[in-house]
């Protein structure tokens, strides 16, 4: 595939960045060192988090719909990076990567998937359905595009109440013609929300490549019909990101506009367990995985002086993590039917 040409847009008008490639390109400032080590290590416990999952779904540990996000973690910390912690996020049914970057723990991600009373939705949403209102993680969303009009809300809700809060709403590009989301960035543009809208295109929706679903497939040129600013980029460098969202995220907090931003992201997995991935070619798999996230990050740190003796490090405690997490999902107990009407009814 060839290297896309991505402009920066900021209020309406064409920017065109100096060209500079994401692996030579200006290694960051000592002091972001141990940032990038963080970012690094919440992205490998994420791809760990979702090679576990697979697995225990093989297992049937698992039951219902399970989209892993492998492949699409740098997307997720490097957005969260440029916020705020009371700062908003939500996201679709591919949601358990936002959630762990948000500060989910890994314990309270395995156990709702193992359909546990100690998940974070208490094993009740399983999946499709995180939730984590401490940590500002507004839920997963089952219904393509049905969230974006209660992100808008949300936002709506920030600036009523002048919190300060912004709001990240997240999701595919199999919803960037719905309805519903063009009604919730009309009204966030008309009402000046702080909301930032962020379309993680993967260029397949379910299965389907975006030249036979969408005349244009630039997705973020639909911010131009609100008068809204938009953006657009690869989504395989964290620090690219956390840029990027960042100055979405500072138009949103300190000016309360919107903005359309669309992140050129690829999943390695199929659409879910269910999908083998046929319509795609190996060879394509292959060539997004050069390019990986992890292998991006891990050259950034190289530069700056980190040894395989740390990578190796990093791996050990994300497999403790992650086999403490399974163990603890396999011990807790499944919530108890007789209490269900208390998520059902109330007084």
């Amino acid at each position: 595939m060839r290297a896309l040409i991505l402009p920066t847009l900021h209020d309406h008008t064409l920017e065109t960045p100096p060209a500079m490639s994401r692996i030579e390109r200006e290694v960051p400032e000592s002091d972001e060192k141990a940032k990038l080590l963080k970012y690094y290590r919440d992205m490998l416990a994420i791809r760990r988090v979702e090679e576990a999952c697979a697995k225990a779904y093989s297992q049937q540990k698992i039951g219902g719909f399970l989209h892993l996000y492998i492949g699409q973690e740098a997307v997720a910390v490097g957005a969260v990076a440029a916020l705020q912690p009371n700062d908003y996020v939500m996201t679709t049914y591919r949601d358990h990567g936002l959630a762990y970057a948000k500060g989910m723990t890994s314990r309270a991600i395995m156990a709702e998937l193992f359909a546990k009373e100690t998940g974070c939705s208490k094993g009740l949403g399983g999946s499709m359905h995180f939730f984590d209102a401490a940590n500002g993680m507004m839920g997963g969303w089952g219904i393509v595009g049905s969230h974006l009009p209660i992100a808008t809300g949300m936002a709506f809700a920030s600036k009523y109440r002048s919190d300060g809060r912004v709001c990240l709403c997240f999701y595919g590009d199999g919803a960037a013609s719905i309805g519903a989301a063009h009604e919730a960035m009309s009204l966030a543009a008309l009402w000046k929300l702080p909301v930032v809208f962020i379309c993680e295109n993967n260029m397949y929706s379910m299965g389907t490549p975006l030249s036979r679903s969408l005349s244009v497939e630039d997705t973020s040129q639909k911010a131009l019909a609100y008068g809204m600013a938009r953006d657009r980029f690869l989504g395989d460098d964290v620090l690219l990101i956390r840029e990027r969202i960042g100055q979405a995220v500072r138009r949103a907090r300190e000016e309360s506009l919107p903005t359309l931003i669309e992140v050129r992201c690829y999943r390695y997995r199929g659409h879910s367990m269910s999908d083998p991935g046929l319509y795609r070619t190996k060879e394509e798999i292959e060539e997004f995985k050069q390019r990986d996230c992890l292998r991006l990050a891990r050259a950034h740190l190289e530069k700056m002086g980190a040894t395989e003796a740390d990578f190796q490090n990093f791996e050990k405690s994300v497999k403790e993590e992650v086999d403490d997490a399974v163990k603890f999902a396999d011990e807790s107990p499944v919530f108890p039917a007789e209490r269900l009407e208390e998520f059902n009814y109330i007084d």
